[in-house]
């Protein structure tokens, strides 16, 4: 039976391998077989640490939080209890970016929670009105007779010649009505 080397494919497939490893210390950006095997370590520890990641930046969040509570004499996890129970919802990146960033809205929050932790009644600062049923109608009838001028201008325009097309985007003052075709001209006439 003859022998079969490969030739291309095995030398791409090496290449593309040495090529992920560039910059590794040592024989692992230089040796096929180390590279391989670094290249796999590396795909599970990236895998690894992109969760990680996430636990590390909550304990950064957490960490800022906690100083800026202390600033304002109250620890963190009494503020967050006085978070919940005023009933305001903001993530820890937005209260870290507060602490850094906004400390007189930060410490008004803060109040807020000492306030909810001694068991006073926060009124929400932001209420929401319903407008009226009667409007809203209306407001349906009024967007359903522009659709059905709108399909009856879209006809009109499909009905009519290049010729009276062009002589419509003259009056409206198209730029390069005279180069473009139907459906352009159908378009910016619209």
């Amino acid at each position: 039976m003859a022998r079969v080397k490969g030739g291309n494919v095995s030398k791409n497939r090496r290449r593309k391998v040495l090529k992920e490893a560039k910059g590794y210390f040592g024989s692992k950006h230089r040796l096929y077989k180390t590279a391989q095997e670094q290249l796999f370590h590396s795909g599970e520890y990236a895998y690894r640490d992109r969760k990680q990641n996430k636990r590390n930046f909550r304990k950064l969040w957490i960490t800022r939080i906690n100083a800026a509570c202390r600033e304002n004499d109250i620890s963190y996890s009494k503020f967050i209890n006085g978070l919940t129970k005023a009933g305001i919802t903001i993530n820890r990146k937005m209260l870290s970016e507060m602490a850094i960033d906004d400390a007189k809205s930060f410490s008004a929050l803060v109040e807020t929670a000492k306030k909810a932790l001694n068991g006073e009644v926060i009124k929400p600062a932001v209420v929401k009105k319903e407008q009226p049923k009667t409007e809203n109608k209306e407001v349906k009838t009024e967007n359903k007779e522009n659709k059905v001028a709108k399909k009856e201008v879209k006809e009109d325009l499909t009905t009519k010649t290049l010729t009276e097309l062009k002589n419509l985007a003259k009056e409206k003052g198209v730029k390069g009505y005279s180069t473009m075709k139907k459906e352009e001209l159908i378009n910016s006439l619209k």
